[in-house]
């Protein structure tokens, strides 16, 4: 998986954002299209017609992937993806691409063979089990603690009147400790493949302060 072998081919490109209000405002999808074309000029490939896909990462069914797939299998071209944790983090997931043999390839890994590509998809998948059990075991505490997790008694006054204005003063105001743990799960749900409402609700939070760190994160990316 070389990128010597696709020079002068055509680029079918595939671009993943886990929200719709993301997929709007461009936050992290304009960074993947920067990352392509920059590949693209850089090794000769010709851009071909791209595919966008609005999921969770840990979701199987994704057509536009499949789309993507099956125009490059027409076309003898390559689907080209900016990084390989817009693709999947499973490796399971990653291995089932590889063996139906459309070439692909990730910018931040374009020169990894197959097998470096199932240990960084192993590794992947691993940080984020670890990142569930750690949120899990976030939320324990401080709810032993006797924290409510969007109780609006958490709140100060002040935070409590800026809040409907402001849904990030929300978080803030429950501390940093509950903040980290409230996002921890936030990310893991959202990964989970769970919408906004759900979150909000497994979570404890207004659906506005959800799609606020959802954004936050995606930006720090």
């Amino acid at each position: 998986m070389h990128m010597i072998a696709y020079e002068n081919s055509v680029a079918i490109p595939y671009y993943r954002v886990s929200t719709q209000k993301q997929g709007r405002s461009g936050l992290g999808l304009e960074a993947q299209q920067a990352a392509v074309e920059a590949f693209c000029t850089q090794h000769g490939l010709a851009l071909g017609q791209a595919f966008t896909e609005v999921e969770s990462g840990r979701r199987a069914d994704r057509p536009e992937l499949a789309r993507a797939f099956a125009k490059a299998r027409r076309e003898r071209g390559v689907v080209l993806i900016a990084k390989l944790d817009r693709l999947a983090r499973d490796v399971h997931f990653i291995s089932g691409l590889i063996k139906q043999g459309t070439p692909f390839i990730c910018v931040d890994a374009a020169n990894d063979d197959t097998f470096v590509l199932h240990i960084k998809a192993s590794m992947a998948e691993e940080e984020a089990q670890k990142i569930s059990v750690r949120t899990k075991a976030a939320l324990a505490a401080a709810k032993a603690r006797g924290v409510k997790l969007g109780n609006p008694g958490n709140l100060t006054d002040e935070a409590r009147k800026r809040g409907a204005r402001n849904a990030g003063a929300v978080a803030k105001a429950r501390g940093a400790e509950n903040h980290a743990a409230i996002r921890d799960a936030i990310l893991d749900a959202k990964a989970r493949g769970l919408s906004l409402r759900k979150i909000a609700k497994e979570v404890g939070c207004g659906t506005m302060t959800v799609s606020r760190i959802l954004s936050h994160a995606e930006e720090a990316k």
